[in-house]
């Protein structure tokens, strides 16, 4: 009888911590616990029952891989864990765990994580063997009997009882089913859309270089969150007057990214596309498709169209699929420091490596590049100062004097509040470099875009969090801004507005709107108006 009661106590917790994702939401009592004791209480030793204790065992070791990597995916990229999706992301995650903690620590995490769910499952095939009804069989029916009561009771509106197991394994089953769904949906319309052939010139943009820099992780919460902007205000506060010293104007905005804490290339693509594209499923149809970008658009313009990557360690397909006429990435770039963690290079070199190695040789063809910076991506350890002197950088050996400072991740990672200080620390660099830049390589031919791609993840913006990004246009030449806010009687992109801030409490639109909107604003049929730089000065 003890034994019993053990028994379906300890399987009662094991059962209920399946749920631990949805955190208080969870009863009090798992049916299944009461219901799989009492049956087992009352088979006999028999192979059939060990059989059995394995398989529930095995089941029960699964959908616990399933309820811990809920709860990580959910502080890391803010939504549920998907298995048919995640499936394809996971060499990403060791990719990004060796990058941070190096093969050995990283595979010996993995052995470990193994391990637990292995002795988790192990634990309750023996927690289900060693339960008999010999000494009480009216003890093991009236536990097999109150788990068949408690599993009615779940159909009624009520919190304390629940199904866990079959919870946690019918979400696996709707997710793919909803996201198989919208896959084929998102497949349909791409292939319905009848501009999907084709490409738009921004003739308005013909003669200017156009520069689309993805700030990491230059979330909304990074200026609205106290936290982050007493440090990272101060900086756009500063950024604005250096900008307008050197003669350039600027508009500010807030876009919604598709994704938080990760998964950068889903943002990318959304913005360069057009289309609101929020799975790796969607991305891949995306990129099968043909469907064009700002890529092609920037091509018929004339532009001649570049990727810089400096995250990008491999091989990488699909840039040759987006239709870049050059993909640069971390060892075609010539950089000669070390590398910083995840970081493969400082965002210092990638803007000094962009301007002498592509802008400067461009031989007066106007450049359209994608920039993806990356020193403010986790883990955010160490924080390089800007340097003074960007013609010492050279081929970015200067950088080795921070080789190995500062402490290493995974002691970092262990103090959520020193995380966060790092957080903001960081992007105030990009931010800081990206304005040094901007002073000493804008003007009246080029059209700077610096953009957020995503959130950081909810662990530093808090859950539900917006999931809007800031988005800087910088020029020298206020008639390529004017759109941006309106101008006559065009109207701007929602939201956007003349300086370095954005709106505090107006949400963004979608990125998937950008594409249009520079359709509307630069194609040949509405140029914008040209207007004086005394116009601009609007707060």
């Amino acid at each position: 009888m003890k034994r019993l009661l053990l028994t379906t106590i300890l399987l009662n917790a094991l059962f209920l911590a399946l749920l631990l994702p949805h955190y208080p939401q969870m009863p009090w009592l798992a049916a299944e616990a009461l219901l799989i004791s009492g049956l087992f209480a009352l088979l006999p030793e028999s192979t059939g029952k060990r059989v059995g204790a394995a398989t529930v065992g095995a089941l029960f070791g699964l959908l616990a891989f399933f309820a811990l990597s809920d709860v990580l995916v959910r502080h890391s990229i803010g939504r549920p864990f998907n298995l048919y999706l995640e499936l394809g992301l996971a060499g990403s995650v060791f990719n990004l765990l060796q990058s941070n903690l190096g093969v050995t620590l990283s595979l010996m995490l993995i052995v470990m994580a193994l391990t637990v769910f292995v002795g988790l499952g192990i634990c309750v095939s023996r927690l289900l063997r060693q339960v008999d009804a010999n000494r009480s069989r009216a003890a093991a029916r009236a536990v097999a009997s109150l788990g068949i009561v408690a599993i009615g009771v779940t159909f009624l509106p009520q919190p304390f009882v629940g199904l866990t197991a079959a919870r946690a394994a019918t979400q696996q089953v709707e997710l793919a089913a909803d996201t198989y769904q919208s896959t084929a949906s998102f497949q349909q319309h791409l292939m319905d859309n009848p501009g999907a052939s084709q490409s738009r010139p921004l003739q308005a943009l013909a003669q200017t270089d156009v520069i689309l820099g993805f700030i990491e992780s230059y979330g909304i919460s990074s200026v609205t969150d106290p936290r982050y902007g007493r440090l990272i205000q101060p900086r756009l506060q500063q950024m604005e007057q250096v900008l307008a010293n050197a003669g350039l104007h600027m508009v500010t905005g807030r876009l919604q990214s598709p994704v938080q804490g990760g998964q950068s290339w889903l943002a990318h693509t959304t913005l360069l596309s057009g289309q609101w594209i929020d799975t790796q499923l969607d991305y891949d149809t995306f990129l099968a498709s043909d469907y064009p970008t700002l890529i092609d658009d920037m091509g018929a313009t004339g532009h001649d169209s570049v990727a810089v990557m400096p995250a990008i360690t491999r091989e990488w397909p699909e840039g040759l699929a987006f239709g870049y006429n050059r993909i640069y990435h971390s060892t075609s770039m010539g950089y000669r420091g070390p590398a910083l963690n995840w970081v493969t290079m400082p965002d210092q070199y990638t803007w000094s490596w962009f301007q002498r190695q592509i802008r400067e040789r461009a031989d007066h063809t106007p450049v359209f590049a994608e920039v993806a910076l990356i020193s403010s991506h986790a883990p955010w350890v160490p924080i390089l100062p800007v340097l003074d002197d960007w013609d010492s950088i050279g081929d970015g050996e200067i950088f080795n004097r921070w080789k190995d400072a500062g402490e290493a991740p995974a002691s970092l990672w262990r103090d959520p509040e020193r995380v966060r200080d790092h957080y903001a620390r960081s992007l105030d660099y990009a931010l800081n470099v990206a304005t040094e830049y901007a002073k000493r390589h804008v003007d009246n031919k080029t059209l700077l875009v610096l953009t957020g791609d995503h959130q950081a993840a909810p662990l530093i913006t808090g859950d539900n969090a917006s999931r809007d990004v800031v988005v800087h246009v910088i020029s020298a030449d206020p008639t390529m801004l004017a759109p941006f806010v309106g101008s006559g009687d065009q109207e701007g992109l929602r939201g956007f507005r003349w300086g370095a801030h954005p709106h505090s409490g107006q949400p963004g639109p979608s990125m998937a709107s950008f594409r249009p909107f520079l359709h509307q604003a630069f194609s040949p049929s509405l140029i914008p108006v040209k207007i004086s730089a005394a116009d601009t000065i609007e707060k």
